[in-house]
């Protein structure tokens, strides 16, 4: 396939680029900087220069091309405390792409989270569907919102799959959740977790990640949901443990009051229980993921070498 990537230079992006570049696709990897733009290019990949604003772009992209993966969002507005905003300019690039592919039977893959689907048991594919109120009510469910519509397109032919991702992709060079729980812990001289620990995370190497994504490309169903979870719940405080047996630090429990201070806007997560299951997805797609625990990546230095 002739496959555009949007969000192609990034920590997921980079690998699923590698991952169709591997397999005999062609791609064409959205960039909207001199950097990204090198990162692609070294990739082997082809590079088209845009962002998601862009819309009547990335429509005449997606209709040149036979299959779409989306990835790319702006994080850095959300982290800058305008989620809605980026939420919007999401919707809105899913839209151009969409509706450029409609009609023609092509995929489109979706990136999303397992995050919150489903609080006090473990969430499957099934779940989400119809957004939580706690979702609704906040910036949050704008995206929510966003996967759903994509679903939907396949009433207008369009092969499309949402593939919910963990809040820990891990690996080596990655720069997210995990990555910024080390540098917490390193600043302040403690690893933290909350309450007693055992509220859960799920996690999956960034490789399995790309395979997955790969084969939701050339095989998912239209309006499947896909978890890309390797791992469905390891304990924060493993993994509060695991870093402070790196870092030769203690590691202390917090009260959810405490967490707020000691992990700054990582506060209002660390103590969430969000296990969820990926059977479904194994199960349809034949995916088994081969990757390195995320303990093991912490034990291995991995992050704090």
């Amino acid at each position: 396939m002739n496959v555009l990537v949007t969000g192609a230079s990034g920590w997921i992006g980079t690998a699923v680029v590698g991952e169709l570049l591997d397999h005999g696709h062609q791609v064409r990897g959205l960039a909207r900087s001199d950097a990204a733009v090198r990162r692609v290019e070294a990739l082997g990949a082809e590079v088209v220069r845009g962002d998601l604003t862009e819309t009547d772009e990335l429509a005449r992209l997606a209709a040149a091309s036979d299959g779409v993966v989306h990835l790319a969002f702006q994080h850095d507005v959300a982290w800058r405390g305008n989620f809605a905003d980026a939420a919007r300019a999401d919707r809105r690039a899913v839209e151009a792409l969409g509706g450029a592919l409609a009609g023609s039977g092509r995929p489109l893959v979706l990136a999303s989270g397992v995050m919150g689907l489903a609080p006090g048991r473990i969430a499957t594919e099934q779940d989400g569907l119809v957004p939580l109120t706690a979702i609704r009510e906040n910036p949050a469910g704008y995206r929510a919102a966003t996967a759903l519509y994509a679903l939907s397109l396949r009433g207008l032919d369009v092969r499309s799959s949402v593939m919910r991702l963990p809040p820990t992709v891990h690996g080596q060079g990655d720069h997210g959740f995990v990555a910024t729980l080390v540098d917490v812990a390193r600043r302040r001289g403690v690893s933290g977790y909350v309450g007693d620990g055992t509220n859960r995370w799920t996690a999956t190497h960034r490789s399995d990640v790309a395979t997955l994504t790969r084969q939701a490309l050339e095989d998912a169903p239209a309006g499947e949901v896909l978890h890309a979870v390797a791992e469905e719940g390891v304990a924060f405080r493993d993994v509060a443990e695991a870093i402070g047996r790196q870092l030769n630090i203690p590691t202390v429990s917090l009260s959810p009051q405490q967490a707020l201070e000691h992990f700054a806007h990582l506060g209002t997560f660390v103590g969430l229980d969000s296990p969820a299951s990926s059977a479904a997805t194994r199960a349809l797609l034949d995916w088994t993921p081969t990757g390195p625990t995320l303990i093991e990546d912490l034990d291995a230095g991995r992050y704090t070498a």
